[in-house]
């Protein structure tokens, strides 16, 4: 992983994100970061009226902290070299609450007891967006701020088409833009990602089997077949739409800006170059 922040533990990477907020907006103050890691922590725990624990293993907590923290960093990024839109407190924290809600989808209501959250992969961006609606009043958020949200969670996920969003204006898309960059960035720079593709296998499996998909219209018949795909999925799939859909806003990751080296785009380098390996081994031939 790119950095040496341990996105196992919500309260390290609260405390990274309070860091970085006070290098972008000096001598404030944003109460609304604490308060959004507790109450998303206690989501993920079961500790939220009505819903169940997450108990899916690939979209845990983990994996929303991975996507927070890349995305805390883009926008400090962003800020320091004085792009525009520039960014405002306020906007900062609309995103914050995105990124920590986008796959809030993947929890069950307490009544819910039939399998995992994974079955709900196919329609989790929309729960999570109706998870936002429920919660963030609780928070002050005005009905055009939760809306903002909302835009901004439909941007994650491989079937998100952000032109046809309909942002009110450039910073809200560009909001959009880098949740989304860091949902991909954030997973697939993890160390342990290469070894978290059978658990990705087993969610796309229960949620095909719930939702009815024949065998032969299913994307991946095998954990196997899903490691042989990714190397592919990150070249012409996910690089393509970080750079057209998503306007190339991961260079804000980059040190210097914007073609120094990227930390979390070497470390999914690293991830595909052992996963061909493992692809290699099991063929087998000598890597």
């Amino acid at each position: 992983m790119p950095q040496t922040i341990d996105t196992k533990d919500a309260q390290v990477v609260a405390a990274a994100t309070r860091t970085l907020f006070l290098m972008i907006f000096p001598a404030t103050r944003s109460i609304l970061i604490d308060r959004l890691f507790a109450d998303v922590s206690g989501m993920f725990a079961g500790k939220f009226p009505g819903y169940l624990a997450c108990d899916t293993r690939y979209h845990d907590f983990e994996h929303t902290l991975q996507a927070t923290l890349c995305l805390v960093r883009l926008l400090t990024g962003h800020q320091q070299v004085g792009a525009e839109p520039l960014v405002t407190q306020r906007q900062f924290e609309l995103g914050l609450a995105a990124v920590l809600l986008h796959d809030t989808g993947y929890l069950k209501r307490i009544t819910d007891l039939e399998g995992t959250g994974a079955k709900y992969t196919f329609c989790h961006v929309q729960r999570s967006c109706d998870f936002a609606t429920d919660y963030l009043p609780f928070l002050g958020f005005t009905p055009d701020e939760i809306v903002a949200v909302q835009h901004i969670i439909s941007g994650t996920g491989p079937r998100s088409n952000i032109e046809g969003i309909p942002f009110a204006d450039s910073i809200e898309k560009f909001l959009g833009r880098a949740v989304a960059t860091a949902d991909y960035l954030g997973q697939m720079a993890a160390p342990d990602y290469p070894d978290e593709l059978t658990i990705l296998f087993n969610e796309f499996h229960e949620s095909d089997n719930f939702e009815g998909v024949p065998q032969e219209k299913r994307i991946f018949h095998s954990a196997r077949e899903l490691m042989e795909k990714t190397p592919a999925f990150w070249e012409k799939f996910v690089r393509p739409k970080l750079e057209n859909d998503f306007a190339g806003v991961y260079r804000f990751l980059a040190d210097p800006f914007p073609d120094g080296p990227n930390p979390y785009f070497a470390a999914v380098e690293r991830n595909i170059a052992r996963i061909r390996c493992d692809i290699a081994a099991l063929k087998p031939v000598g890597c």
